[in-house]
């Protein structure tokens, strides 16, 4: 079972990463999914996402979960039945999830040169630590998207922008960490953050302080 990674991010936070190798067929067939997952899945056209959605249901009994202890709330956040909060994420060959006692949130991103043309849909601030012709512009960007991404999964609130809400401090890729802020409807949030990159993929993680 390619479980690749497992993060003791703290006494009450782990995060667990999936490398993605096996068949759909072999992914599924191990699990024992409630009818609307198995409904979720069958309806989905990509393998690609298939094997993904799979892949975390195989990350929550890496935890001791199944997917009946799994569900969503009206915003599409993921719920744990023990009241425990988790975060889940996948894109292409690789998935993650993160379990705490606090909320928390979780993202990961392949590395893509992409991301430099929207860069300004996302930040603001940030560009005044940024050099674009630098040559890890794209792997802090997709840092920065990350660590925003995960920050709007564990708020789950509808109208938060990335660019006017979220706040990422400076960092260098070599720290694996750094802060960020929310400044939301006149109240601010600070969040410590971390990140490491492998297989031109960024994972990065939000805690509360």
């Amino acid at each position: 079972m390619p479980l690749y990674k497992s993060i003791n991010v703290n006494s009450q936070t782990a995060v667990k990463i999936w490398k993605i190798e096996e068949l759909y067929d072999d992914l599924l067939r191990p699990l024992d999914l409630k009818p609307n997952s198995l409904e979720r899945v069958l309806g989905m056209k990509s393998e690609i996402h298939q094997r993904g959605f799979l892949s975390v249901r195989h990350l929550l009994r890496e935890f001791g979960y199944t997917d009946q202890e799994l569900f969503y709330d009206d915003n599409g956040k993921p719920h744990l039945k023990d009241g425990k909060y988790i975060s889940i994420t996948h894109s292409f060959t690789y998935s993650g999830v993160i379990v705490s006692d606090k909320e928390v949130g979780i993202d990961i991103e392949k590395q893509r040169f992409k991301i430099g043309v929207i860069a300004k849909k996302f930040i603001d601030y940030e560009f005044s630590y940024l050099n674009a012709s630098a040559n890890d512009y794209i792997r802090k960007l997709t840092v920065i998207w990350g660590i925003k991404e995960s920050l709007y999964k564990l708020f789950a609130t509808p109208g938060m922008l990335f660019k006017e809400h979220f706040l990422v401090i400076p960092f260098m890729l070599k720290d694996k960490e750094t802060v960020a802020w929310i400044d939301y409807k006149n109240k601010k949030y600070r969040y410590n953050t971390a990140f490491l990159e492998f297989d031109g993929f960024t994972c990065a993680y939000v805690v509360p302080e």
